[in-house]
């Protein structure tokens, strides 16, 4: 029994690498697909926003929010 199932799971093992990511993807959720593409757009905007100006996406928004919460610090201690 034991013989048997290591078998199927090595024969799932085997079958299952030989599958690309896009293979794999395909077979699951169409939701995998497009989380996937606008994972790539993101990435391919955050690239070019770095070469232009030397920061990530993250780090702009980090630095708004920043300035944003020491401007409202300041008016409510004023």
């Amino acid at each position: 029994m034991i013989k048997l199932k290591l078998t199927i799971l090595f024969i799932i093992l085997i079958t299952a690498s030989g599958c690309t990511e896009f293979a794999m993807l395909m077979s699951g959720s169409s939701i995998a697909i497009s989380q996937n593409a606008y994972v790539k757009v993101y990435n391919g905007v955050d690239v070019l926003t770095l070469m232009s100006t030397e920061k990530s996406i993250k780090k702009h928004i980090y630095d708004k929010g920043r300035k944003h919460v020491q401007t409202l610090t300041r008016i409510v201690n004023d």
